[in-house]
């Protein structure tokens, strides 16, 4: 029997190419697969016969925008997930999903390897290969522009020897990556950290700095979980595309940074991340309301934790698993509504209300009802200091 390699399959040149190019190295049938993400862009049906003209045996083509949003995005916003603090996961969190696919088409069609357009500088390698191993151990993976060294040129090349039906001639200065929890812009002048970002760099998001009204929105949770925009119960790729259009078109959620790659180097990124970072907001301030101090501090490491383990290609591990357990705890108690206003660039909160909230305004006030035993005061803080000038003592003994 033939062998067969699956091959991620995005529709561009560089796995386009990689069809015919691993036909041609290993002897094996192709079989493509493009998952729908949320990207937008071009018909997945187009990219799917155009797998095929470039000789695969069989492309397949799955719509993986609600288990995208639900089994991914939303479990990233408990976890207020934010590498760095700033970076709201848009690349790292689709790899596990298209890994998924990735292992059902090669257990659908007799697959033996997997293949990926990923180089040896970037992040999505150890994403794909880790997240491969953890699935199922036993299938092979090669990477043609990683362990062939592919290059641009020699890709060109090999098109127009091939007449593969891809459009060679236009090409974007940048590297992009979208779907539907945000768009990562790198490559071309962005390279030069002291190059301000263009307008032109921009899809998901309107320039910020153009007068227009503000919108305003409320969102509410459920156990950690948005179910409504307005009052109005919506589904998990609803509500994220919905806030897409309207946090967008505000300006909301442009990120220019220089993050760490997993291996090793320092990368200039561009981000557009207009609903995830609204509802990161409007999560961390319910948080805020419902979640105890001391449950809330040690959930703050947990998030950091989370993110970096999700960057890192862990997606599959252990350590996740366990920390999604303790997640899944404190989101019990983290429901209600928040309101935000839209506009300038920003997503700020403006009202918060919850049936589980640990706000208590009698105890909060200052004014006339307040019921803080302020009398009870006194005798804490000297308690709470009490280690700290028992340590000064000594130290002016001994020091």
């Amino acid at each position: 029997m033939t062998e067969r390699v699956v091959l991620a399959y995005s529709g561009g040149l560089d796995t386009s190419v990689a069809i015919p190019y691993i036909a041609q190295e290993t002897g094996a049938e192709v079989i493509a697969v493009a998952v729908d993400l949320g990207q937008g862009g071009e018909d997945l049906e187009v990219i799917r016969k155009r797998a095929l003209a470039c000789g695969a045996a069989e492309a397949v083509v799955a719509d993986a925008r609600e288990e995208f949003a639900a089994d991914f995005c939303f479990p990233a916003l408990r976890a207020n997930a934010l590498y760095m603090d700033r970076y709201p996961l848009v690349s790292a969190l689709s790899r596990p999903l298209i890994v998924k696919h990735l292992v059902a088409a090669a257990e659908r069609y007799g697959g033996t390897t997997v293949a990926h357009g990923c180089t040896g500088k970037g992040n999505d390698q150890v994403r794909f290969e880790v997240g491969l191993a953890a699935l199922d151990p036993g299938l092979k993976v090669i990477a043609p522009a990683r362990d062939f060294a592919w290059t641009r040129d020699k890709a060109i090349a090999f098109a127009e020897e091939k007449g593969l039906p891809i459009d060679v001639s236009s090409r974007s200065p940048y590297s992009i990556d979208q779907n539907l929890w945000g768009r990562a812009v790198e490559t071309g002048f962005l390279e030069d950290i002291w190059n301000a970002p263009t307008e032109d760099l921009y899809a998901y998001t309107a320039d910020p700095a153009r007068p227009r009204e503000a919108d305003e929105v409320v969102i509410t949770f459920t156990e950690g979980v948005p179910v409504a925009l307005d009052g109005r119960a919506l589904g998990p790729y609803q509500i994220i595309a919905e806030l897409n259009r309207r946090a967008g078109a505000q300006g909301v959620g442009r990120l220019d940074m220089v993050e760490d790659r997993l291996v090793g180097i320092k990368s200039r990124e561009v981000y557009e991340a207009p609903a995830a970072i609204t509802l990161l907001a409007a999560h961390q301030e319910l948080e805020n309301v419902t979640v105890e101090r001391d449950l809330a501090r040690f959930k703050r490491g947990v998030d950091q934790r989370w993110s970096e383990l999700a960057y890192d290609g862990l997606w599959f591990s252990p350590l996740m698993d366990a920390l999604n357990v303790f997640v899944a705890e404190a989101q019990r108690h983290v429901s209600g509504d928040v309101r935000l206003t839209l506009h300038g660039g920003r997503a700020v909160v403006t009202g918060r209300r919850s049936g589980a909230s640990l706000y208590d305004y009698d105890l909060a006030t200052y004014d006339t009802g307040d019921t803080f035993d302020q009398s009870l005061a006194k005798g804490f803080v000297e308690l709470w200091g009490l280690p700290s000038k028992i340590a000064a003592k000594r130290d002016r003994v001994v020091g």
